[in-house]
């Protein structure tokens, strides 16, 4: 309704100034000052005052004055305060918002019949998640549930780099060295098992005398060799080992979740040609330039001083140029790309964007986000053997600590729960996770983070649990209740019933906001809905309400409630418990 509304603010501002001969340029319209008790305010006397000649607040209240409230459905009334000319909302808003949010999938949009592909993670297979590249999975996967939830046809990729000289040195290694040669593996899944070949063939390639290190050199750069002469034998080896390990990470992902409509390998555009086509079409342009025995393009005109390599001296292609025919097979199939990306690539991304555009295609297209590093504070975690800390060791460590705290606050209560263990098991996944996820997303993607336990898993604080609690709640409180599919919305007459109705009523724009690749919007949405349903609960008894309009009419806004917080949740990825 919020967006709604704020077409109808839009048209009446535009008839009001065109009735006074004023510009209806830019309207001002804005969510207000919080000393200005209106739903919507335009700022637009402001921008009027020089051209008109006259004190804001005066042409504020000609405008106020010149517009028609009766013409429109959600517009109940319009004044001004000072500069500001404030609208408010009518019944038939109310009603509307408490209708329509008693909808399961409310706060979806409608289809925009746009396809979008979000490209996250893409990680290199060479062993598990790293903790601090967990940002981008939680980013990604945030980003394609608000566009999906925007309207957008949404497919989520994972881009393996299967073509690479890592990914060589890992083969090489896989095939050269035995168990009896290896450390036990951290975990029984695969990716901890063959990760100890490639850090065994990094470690033998350091030490190994000249001789030794020239012949393993060769194998590798003979592997890397195959792939690009399209050699199905090269192809099968290299396959063994990363789809192996890709099966592993998969493991690490899905309990996040990230999960990913499709793997996109490196190789795929060597078999086809495209990468070669690439090639050549850059070699034509006249960009392209043959330095230090490789050929590069002249990024200049971009603004961009370093030179991009796009064919080494050997005939190899380099990442780039495969992305690049990546890229363009993009083009091909979707309407727009989303890329999510570390800060450290953000000159790859330029790069990457002004040669697509030398080789012709509509780069506006191609969106790329970036994040900044997640960072775990002294002596938050244990590391083992210098491996660094595993995504899930975060996740296990965000479990226990959950479970711990679950179990303290059931003791602290002094009375039985009907708790099982299964449903305490249950509830420390879904806070401790939640609780990694939501603290990720919610800060905005530039800003680094140093994550801390006692802020992510407090109750009584803006984080998770807090969020949370409150859709636990509104179950709780709909377990012993029916709702009526009627109701009279007007005796919801209390401040914090109307407060409640106006945050439900901004959740659908809030996802519109946040389909900028900004999920953060939506974490901040929660925190708000959250304060505010707390709220309407100390102070607004539902099941025990005198009178039955009343008691049924707050029913259907926990109804809508548990809808709203549900969904924004699952826009950012993390589970709505049903009990805590």
């Amino acid at each position: 309704m919020f967006r709604a509304f704020r077409a109808e603010v839009e048209a009446a501002l535009s008839d009001a100034l065109d009735s006074l001969d004023l510009p209806t340029g830019d309207l001002g319209v804005e969510e207000p000052p919080e000393d200005v008790p209106a739903t919507l305010a335009s700022s637009v006397a402001f921008r009027l005052a020089s051209e008109v000649g006259a004190p804001p607040p005066n042409i504020a209240a000609d405008i106020a004055d010149a517009v028609s409230p009766h013409e429109y459905e959600y517009i109940g009334r319009v004044d001004t305060q000072g500069p500001y000319v404030n609208f408010h909302v009518s019944a038939a808003y109310d009603e509307a918002t408490l209708d329509t949010a008693q909808d399961q999938a409310y706060g979806r949009l409608d289809s925009k019949d746009t396809s979008v592909v979000v490209e996250h993670t893409s990680a290199n297979p060479t062993g598990p998640v790293h903790v601090g590249r967990a940002r981008n999975p939680i980013l990604g996967d945030a980003i394609a549930r608000c566009l999906d939830y925007a309207g957008y046809d949404v497919e989520r990729h994972y881009y393996v780099n299967d073509a690479g000289r890592q990914v060589a040195v890992f083969t090489w290694a896989y095939e050269t060295f035995e168990e009896d040669e290896l450390p036990a593996p951290e975990r029984d899944r695969p990716d901890y098992d063959l990760v100890r070949y490639y850090r065994k063939g990094n470690q033998w390639l350091d030490e190994a005398d000249d001789e030794e290190a020239e012949a393993a050199e060769r194998e590798i750069e003979s592997i890397m060799q195959g792939l690009e002469a399209g050699d199905e034998a090269a192809f099968e080896r290299v396959g063994r080992v990363v789809d192996q390990v890709l099966s592993g990470m998969r493991g690490s992902l899905e309990r996040l979740p990230a999960e990913f409509d499709a793997y996109v390998k490196e190789t795929e555009f060597i078999r086809d040609g495209s990468a070669d086509e690439v090639v050549s079409r850059l070699k034509e342009t006249d960009h392209a330039v043959y330095e230090d025995d490789a050929w590069q393009l002249d990024l200049s005109e971009y603004g961009i001083e370093k030179h991009l390599v796009f064919l080494r001296s050997d005939g190899t292609s380099l990442y780039t140029t495969r992305d690049l025919a990546h890229h363009e097979w993009k083009f091909d199939n979707y309407d727009r790309a989303v890329t999510v990306l570390g800060e450290d690539h953000k000159l790859q991304a330029e790069q990457l964007k002004a040669a697509l555009d030398v080789l012709g295609n509509d780069t506006s297209r191609l969106e790329s986000t970036f994040y900044s590093w997640v960072n775990l504070p002294e002596g938050g975690m244990s590391t083992r053997a210098g491996t660094g800390v595993d995504l899930d060791d975060l996740l296990d460590e965000a479990i226990a600590r959950a479970r711990r705290e679950v179990e303290d606050r059931l003791d602290s209560r002094s009375r039985d729960d009907d708790l099982s263990e299964e449903d305490i098991e249950r509830i420390a996944r879904q806070v401790g996770i939640g609780a990694v996820r939501y603290d990720i997303v919610s800060k905005q993607p530039t800003k680094a983070i140093t994550f801390e336990w006692d802020r992510a898993l407090d109750f009584e604080a803006q984080s998770a649990p807090y969020v949370q609690y409150v859709h636990a709640r509104c179950c709780g409180i709909l377990d012993d209740a029916e709702v009526d599919e009627s109701v009279d919305v007007s005796v919801l007459d209390e401040p914090e019933e109307r407060a409640l109705l106006r945050v439900i009523a901004r959740f659908p724009a809030r996802v519109e906001a946040a389909a900028d690749l900004e999920p953060h919007r939506v974490a901040t949405f929660t925190r708000e809905f959250a304060e505010t349903f707390n709220a309407f609960y100390r102070e607004c008894p539902v099941l025990s309400a005198e009178e039955t309009e009343v008691r049924a009419a707050r029913l259907a806004l926990v109804r809508a409630s548990r809808h709203t917080i549900a969904n924004a949740l699952d826009v950012l990825g993390v589970e709505a418990p049903t009990s805590m």
